[in-house]
């Protein structure tokens, strides 16, 4: 059974920090509230087991970061050697800072697309200035046919490349070259096309798997009579390595953390036996781990299984489903309706709306997080306006606590799997990665937005790698790292001189 009706605003998470609290207005609260002392009780149990369900004591991080390493290695030896795809990204040379000119971007990357234009000024310029739009898919389009969702994509560039001017400007004799991200598993054939593995993210497009998705947008550009040729295709974090390496030399690491999840590192050529053969002038590349897929050892939830069993992708992206913004306001909409069926949380009778999923969305588990009232009414006033529910203070402190354990649980299993990317490096090079600064870029709205998240990730690092270690591990933000690396990657990748 799929989920049905998934809203487009499911993975938009906390685009700017207002938008967390936009649901904290006390305007539309319940004049009663009703009394619920039995029901709070009688949900301690169910509390205090999923707390326990949801532990990560530090032995189970470091039995995560090891399976995430062992399987990156798997993954590497051979394909389908492991549940991480390890796709090579054919990416062997980043940007140098050299690149000179106007170059676009194409960012698939969940419920919404982005448009951008970057002018690049070589060495002493760098970056002149950027532009970018963003669109939100309709929700049609996610489970329409391929033509469909490429035409829309297009027709945003188009109508996008039709307001270009002021610093922006095109060589002559030049076409127009894109960095096309796309967020989605795919098989790298090289820098300029890759097939379809599988949709994620609550897509089910028809048609594209299988399928060379540069050659989609080509041919949907050409139905529409736009120049512009894909120079790049590159998934998020790719792009987020991208762009955060032209700043910064120190960068082996992204990762993603908003609708979806994924990281990617770089790699020694010498190390990935899979290759066979393929030669980089560099000796380096990036891999795309496709970690979503990632499953061992995580601990996991009835709440977790019944919430996979109803997706579109039942068994697969375990890691993505438990830690990622798409599934943690799920995750606890599901809680609260067993602790509304068992114990009365909020009355005798089950609000309707409770029992539509992802009704509660990660926003709104940020919003109620930053509730720092006494009476918590922000709170109450997401759980009435979201949900129909009315509440007193008991409840809205379980509420609160049910939100932490989620969330708390997601931050520290995607910190495990951060160390478990660096062990991974830091045995193949010793002292290289552990013994120097190195600089992991993160981006993405959940890891952006949620400050709790952010700090629960944190504190898995520092412990699984000690104090001293973890100085030198620098995890940074790479604000729309993706989009700008990108189009960073497409003029590195351009078949112009880059000094003109």
């Amino acid at each position: 059974m799929s989920v049905p009706a998934i809203s487009t605003s499911v993975g938009s998470f906390c685009l700017s920090r207002s938008n967390c609290h936009s649901s904290t207005s006390s305007r539309g609260m319940p004049r009663s509230v009703m009394a619920l002392r039995s029901g709070a009780v009688s949900v301690a149990p169910i509390l205090t087991n999923l707390q326990k369900d949801c532990a990560t004591p530090l032995p189970l991080l470091r039995h995560v970061a090891d399976a995430m390493a062992t399987d990156m290695r798997n993954g590497l030896a051979v394909d389908g050697g492991s549940d991480l795809k390890m796709i090579l990204s054919y990416v062997d040379a980043l940007p140098t800072g050299n690149e000179k000119g106007l170059f676009y971007a194409l960012d698939l990357g969940g419920t919404n697309f982005r448009v951008l234009r970057v002018q690049l000024g070589g060495k002493e310029e760098r970056v002149i200035a950027t532009e970018f739009e963003q669109v939100s898919i309709p929700q049609e389009l996610m489970f329409g046919t391929s033509e469909q969702l490429f035409d829309f994509m297009a027709s945003g560039l188009a109508k996008f490349s039709q307001k270009e001017g002021g610093k922006f400007h095109l060589p002559s004799g030049r076409t127009r070259e894109i960095g096309f991200t796309f967020s989605f598993p795919v098989r790298q054939l090289s820098i300029d096309s890759g097939i379809l593995m599988k949709w994620t993210k609550g897509f089910a497009v028809s048609g594209t798997p299988g399928k060379d998705i540069v050659a989609c947008l080509n041919e949907a550009m050409g139905r529409l009579g736009l120049e512009m040729r894909v120079s790049a295709l590159v998934n998020d974090a790719v792009g987020t390595l991208a762009g955060a390496r032209y700043w910064d030399d120190d960068v082996m690491v992204a990762v993603i953390l908003g609708t979806g999840t994924n990281a990617c590192y770089v790699e020694r050529t010498d190390a990935i036996p899979k290759q066979k053969g393929q030669v980089s002038s560099s000796g380096r590349t990036i891999i795309n781990t496709e970690w979503g897929a990632f499953s061992t050892g995580l601990p996991l939830t009835v709440y977790d299984s019944e919430m996979d069993a109803a997706s579109i992708n039942p068994g697969e992206q375990i890691f993505e489903k438990t830690i990622s913004g798409m599934y943690l306001g799920e995750i606890v909409r599901r809680v609260l309706l067993k602790m509304a069926q068992a114990g009365d949380l909020f009355g005798k009778s089950v609000p309707e709306k409770l029992f539509s999923p992802f009704i509660l969305r990660t926003p709104d588990l940020c919003a109620m997080q930053q509730d720092n009232t006494d009476d918590l009414q922000s709170v109450g006033s997401i759980l009435y306006n979201v949900a129909g529910l009315e509440t007193n203070l008991s409840v809205r402190k379980i509420v609160v606590e049910v939100c932490d354990t989620i969330v708390k649980r997601g931050g520290r299993l995607a910190g495990a799997g951060i160390v478990g990317i660096l062990q991974k490096m830091e045995e193949d090079s010793r002292g290289l990665i552990f013994g120097k600064r190195t600089v992991v870029a993160m981006d993405g709205g959940l890891y952006e937005n949620y400050p709790q998240y952010r700090r629960y990730l944190q504190e898995a690092v520092t412990e699984l790698l000690g104090t001293e270690i973890s100085r030198n591990v620098v995890i940074e933000h790479s604000k729309d790292g993706s989009g700008i690396g990108a189009a960073l990657l497409a003029a590195a990748n351009s078949k112009y001189p880059h000094d003109v």
